[in-house]
């Protein structure tokens, strides 16, 4: 249908009244000029998704597009039960697509996967532990937070998953770096003071040099003092007449806490010096929070990260979700494609589709037998696993909380552990779960390559050194997780050397009647969101494909 016929139509359609009207008249437009001009008209009339529109904004499939049209939906198998495949299923399950889902695994959610007391897994150097967490007690071994701009939260909405806020950054946690020389050197740091000293030095050398006129040339008269009034305030230093010092205040924190009568607090200090702190390397740590997908607030579903994969199975409905099915082949077909799994009892079956989207990891999915053709082979090798490992360490009592008073947050250190997570749930109950280690690279090969005991006790021997002899006598249970030796995973996550070339882009394209969804392929790799989005993009595309005939 021409352009013109297409205004025409639609100022039509704005002098017809009611649903059955419209219905009539679409069908006429299908009937006079094919499937085509019927979808053109229905998007000119903002009825249906605009290709233009669609890597901007989400539109999701409605039944009432079959409805209108007189086609039928076609039936879908999804690769993998993660976020992606999840998010794909019940999108298209809502318009009326005929899904499947087969996941290798015993549950939905891939990565996002909370650990609890009787989680049972067996890695692939056929090491097996059992969680032995107390209830109400878990680690969330892959995802653990969620950033306010997210698209993840509107799922949360959408599926009734209930959040709380999970503290990302707390003045009263810890930097802790072994390596660095100086007198900070391997003692841990309380966040508000690392952040004090270092905003004070900074704060000094500046206002000394703007005084002294280093920056006339980039500053008037009024720039350098309203700049002097804000470093003034800002790092907390003396003014002119103290030659813009910083010596400390109560923002480092107290040794002795104001209290009543006449205690008016012990200030901490004494204040190191300025070549310590800043050979210390602390104030690298603070570039952390500025992180886009890193500010506060951010939050976490109640109960565990896995509420998530859990409503989203439970709205794309258990009987069309297949566990414990394994792919092994993916064919192409002229009119359709074909999968071929295994199930646990290994008897090997095979099912047709109209489309198959793959949401497994792309070099899991490189290793299926398929006739998609050598440069998709290519294009799934291409990018590289990251090896990841996280500890869970239960303790008896929540010390951390009674004793240095740390709610929530996060411990930086220059160690092998990289980072320890205070819990933000659980507050002044009985026992607490933290996070012992969260390491990537290197590091996480090293610990994947020890059993879980050996993985535990050198945890231990480093968190030792900024928390002192209880994070190991306090020691309940434990669990850990090197996603890199995890089956059917294989990954942290995947990175790219470049995400503009043609691997990628191929990627992002069907190959026949089969497209690809997952994080890997968005540019918010490892977040639920890239997940999210991407399972998004080949759903529009798909129906737009199908609606268009």
């Amino acid at each position: 249908m021409a352009a013109g016929s297409l205004q025409v139509a639609a100022g039509k359609e704005e002098t017809l009244a009611g649903s059955a009207t419209r219905r009539d008249f679409l069908r006429s437009v299908g009937a006079a000029g094919g499937a085509g001009a019927l979808y053109s008209t229905m998007s000119a009339l903002g009825l249906a998704p605009v290709a233009e529109a669609a890597a901007t904004e989400f539109r999701p499939p409605q039944r009432s597009d079959f409805t209108l049209s007189g086609r039928a939906a076609g039936k879908v198998i999804v690769l993998g039960a993660g976020i992606a495949g999840l998010v794909t299923a019940y999108e298209l399950r809502k318009a009326g697509y005929r899904v499947r889902i087969l996941e290798a695994r015993n549950r939905p959610g891939g990565r996002n996967w909370t650990v609890r007391g009787g989680t049972t897994e067996t890695d692939l150097d056929g090491r097996t532990q059992r969680a032995r967490f107390s209830r109400d007690q878990y680690m969330n071994a892959g995802p653990a937070r969620l950033p306010q701009s997210h698209v993840t939260l509107e799922y949360c909405r959408e599926l009734g998953v209930e959040l709380e806020v999970f503290t990302n950054q707390n003045a009263n946690a810890y930097i802790h770096h072994e390596n660095a020389v100086g007198s900070l050197a391997g003692r841990p740091v309380r966040w508000r003071t690392a952040k004090a000293d270092v905003y004070g030095y900074v704060s000094e050398l500046l206002a000394t040099a703007t005084d002294q006129g280093a920056l006339d040339q980039k500053l008037t008269a009024d720039d350098k003092e309203r700049l002097l009034a804000f470093l003034e305030g800002f790092g907390d230093i003396g003014g002119r007449a103290d030659d813009w010092g910083y010596t400390g205040s109560e923002r480092r924190g107290y040794s002795v806490e104001p209290g009543a009568g006449t205690e008016s607090g012990t200030v901490l200090g004494p204040v190191p010096s300025l070549s310590d702190v800043f050979a210390s390397r602390i104030g690298h740590r603070f570039t952390f929070e500025f992180g886009y997908d890193q500010a506060m607030l951010m939050f976490q579903p109640k109960g565990g990260m896995d509420r998530i994969p859990y409503a989203l199975a439970r709205a794309v409905g258990r009987e069309r979700i297949v566990y414990g099915a394994e792919a092994t082949a993916v064919t192409d077909r002229p009119d359709g494609a074909e999968v071929t799994w295994r199930d646990g009892r290994g008897r090997s079956h095979t099912e047709r589709a109209d489309f198959v989207v793959s949401a497994i990891p792309p070099m899991i999915a490189a290793r299926l037998d398929h006739n998609l053709g050598a440069d998709v082979t290519a294009a799934l090798r291409t990018p590289s696993p990251v090896p990841v490992g996280k500890i869970g360490l239960e303790y008896r009592s929540r010390w951390w909380e009674t004793d240095e008073h740390i709610y929530g947050g996060i411990t930086p250190t220059d160690t092998d552990l990289a980072t320890v997570w205070y819990p933000s749930y659980g507050y002044h109950g009985r026992r607490g779960t933290l996070i012992g280690y969260y390491n990537f690279g290197a590091d996480a090969l090293a610990y994947g390559r020890l059993t879980h005991a050996e993985r535990e006790a050198r945890a231990l021997s480093r968190g030792v050194r900024i928390h002192g002899e209880k994070y190991r006598t306090e020691l309940a249970a434990s669990f850990s997780i090197a996603w890199h030796r995890t089956p059917f995973i294989e990954g942290g996550w995947v990175g790219w050397e470049s995400q503009t070339g043609p691997e990628y882009r191929r990627l992002l394209e069907p190959a026949g009647h089969v497209y690809f969804a997952g994080d890997w392929l968005s540019h918010a790799i490892a977040w639920q969101h890239g997940a999210i989005t991407s399972a998004r993009k080949v759903v529009t595309e798909l129906h737009e494909r199908v609606m268009q005939g």
